[in-house]
């Protein structure tokens, strides 16, 4: 596996993008099959790291996978932010890379390429969407806002935090219940990557702004409910059963997603038993889960005779 980063053109400077190719793939020749990846609400492109290694396996296979606006080497690309900008940052990638076989989203990155493939039809292939993409469940009269507050809040609170250096934040994360017997090399290179340095100490790359406006995107309503309203072709959906914290009954419990699917016929969803929303990509089962998705996808289109690139 090779893998590099580069970066595109996009409205206010440049995104930084990740690339990892099968060895016998040519940077300057097209792949047999691209799958484009969208990271969470505060990740960055190494979230899917571990899913890369195994999709790249196979002979000619290109993943493609940028840093959102505002987060990692993406922080310092302007606002506003927002599902319709981050998905037309996504078509962006289309002009270099060409359009995407399959394209995956965990968590936020679920609503972006659910917006995108609304926004720009026939370029991203089909959806996998990894524990997001669906608007999150919230009782009757409850403003969107405060349910992100309770979802999202100890993420939020780490964006204010700093760190006297890469130790620090390393042994915060190990304490983090997400990663409780789940450390690893490419969960320490995720980590690495996302703390760089600030006035007062070391910090998480992403912008507690734009990590604010994105997240009141993550409900029912505007350019999210209009793509789930047009949709045609109804993406896969693999859920965790525990949460940000490692707790039950994950972001979406199963009643959530029954009233769901009764609203969107042909939509279901499958569980990955033993992941949390982290580790559902940064764990060894979980990335075998979504690569099965994406590789599954692959697997069909490759098999159509109306395929061609």
């Amino acid at each position: 596996m090779s893998y590099r980063t580069t970066e595109v053109e996009v409205r206010g400077g440049r995104l930084r993008v990740g690339v990892w190719e099968s060895p016998d793939l040519p940077q300057d020749k097209p792949a047999d099959h691209t799958v484009f990846a969208v990271h969470g609400v505060t990740s960055s492109h190494l979230a899917w790291a571990l899913v890369a290694e195994r999709l790249v396996a196979t002979p000619c296979t290109r993943l493609v996978a940028p840093d959102l606006r505002g987060r990692g080497r993406s922080a310092d690309l302007p606002g506003p932010w927002g599902m319709d900008q981050h998905a037309d940052d996504l078509q962006a990638l289309v002009g270099v890379f060409g359009r995407a076989d399959v394209t995956a989203g965990h968590s936020m990155g679920g609503f972006v390429v659910v917006v995108a493939a609304h926004r720009h039809p026939g370029t991203l292939g089909k959806l996998v969407l990894v524990d997001g993409g669906v608007p999150l469940p919230r009782p009757d009269g409850v403003p969107i806002e405060t349910v992100l507050r309770t979802i999202l809040g100890p993420a939020a609170k780490r964006l204010a935090m700093t760190f006297a250096d890469r130790d620090a934040y390393r042994r915060f994360w190990r304490a983090h219940p997400a990663f409780n017997g789940a450390w690893s090399p490419a969960v320490e290179s995720y980590i690495d990557y996302d703390l760089v340095p600030g006035q007062d100490g070391w910090r998480s790359a992403s912008r507690f702004d734009a990590v604010a406006e994105d997240s009141a995107q993550q409900g029912d309503g505007g350019s999210v409910q209009m793509a789930w309203d047009a949709m045609t072709d109804t993406p896969t959906f693999l859920r965790s059963p525990l949460g940000l914290l490692a707790d039950p009954p994950g972001l979406y419990p199963p009643a959530a997603l029954d009233n769901f699917a009764a609203a969107h016929p042909g939509f279901r969803w499958d569980d990955v038993e033993n992941t949390n929303h982290y580790t559902l990509l940064l764990g060894p089962q979980g990335a075998d889960c979504v690569s099965t998705a994406i590789t599954d996808h692959l697997d069909r289109l490759h098999e159509s005779p109306l395929h061609s690139r």
